[in-house]
């Protein structure tokens, strides 16, 4: 189901099983990815910072995976924290996030599902800010869940959204990308990724932090990595929804403005 509210703009309903997830159409643009060398906590992997244009705009899930959703496409749970369905999916490695995203077309063949990239996560975490977190240059237990306050994960719309209405872009579970690392560079990049070698347990990019890490984890330019047969208490994962032909998303623009 298509919609459109006044604070957010474009979304779209999927329904699978009776789980409804909402997605929020990113539109293309440009900002600017890393972290300036004055940011409190800034890693030397954040810089140089550069301009990044997303040329084409996609469909991201305003939260990431629930355990509901997942168990409605994979029909088990691997989560721990498991009371609460509406927690994010968690413990799931790189790979099993990859079956679960093919189960998700075979199920919506007009749309391929994948996750991410490493870019696309952070314009869409960033939201059009340049502080260090979507929210200004700090962030506070009533905007996240992060530092072990809470004692695990909490269920997902539990803070409030960004400014382009997508939820927990900042702790309660990392979240796995499409691509690996890629070392910046000073000059513009037009939809950049890290290069994908073919090996099984090859390092992916994880962002946003998770309840259990501190705050310098939570930045919007924090990047790291780990090897995608990892399954880890604190790793969870957001996917995008992709229209197979550029003549669908120039629709969803066309309808935005």
């Amino acid at each position: 189901m298509l919609g459109a509210d006044l604070a957010y703009g474009l979304y779209a309903d999927l329904t699978i099983a009776g789980v409804v997830q909402r997605f929020r159409w990113i539109a293309p643009g440009e900002f600017w990815m890393g972290s300036p060398a004055s940011e409190a906590g800034r890693y030397g992997s954040e810089g140089s910072r550069h301009r990044v244009r997303i040329t084409q705009g996609f469909w991201l899930a305003d939260t990431a995976c629930t355990q509901a959703l997942w168990w409605a496409v994979m029909h088990g749970n691997p989560s721990r924290f498991a009371d609460d369905r509406q927690k994010p999916a968690k413990k799931v490695s790189w790979n099993e996030v990859h079956a679960f995203l093919r189960r998700v077309d075979k199920l919506l063949p007009v749309v391929r599902a994948s996750l991410p990239s490493e870019a696309e996560w952070e314009y869409a975490c960033r939201a059009g800010s340049e502080t260090a977190y979507a929210c200004g240059d700090g962030i506070t237990h009533e905007q996240a869940n992060f530092a072990g306050k809470r004692g695990g994960t909490v269920a997902v719309k539990s803070f409030p959204p960004n400014g382009w209405g997508l939820y927990e872009m900042h702790g309660n579970v990392w979240e796995w990308c499409a691509d690996r690392l890629r070392t910046y560079g000073a000059a513009v990049q037009d939809d950049p990724r890290g290069p994908e070698p073919d090996a099984w347990d090859s390092l992916r990019v994880v962002r946003g932090g998770s309840w259990l890490h501190g705050a310098r984890g939570l930045r919007s330019a924090y990047r790291n990595a780990w090897h995608r047969v990892w399954r880890d208490a604190a790793v969870g994962f957001r996917f995008v929804l992709r229209s197979p032909s550029p003549e669908q998303d120039s629709a969803a623009e066309r309808l935005r403005r």
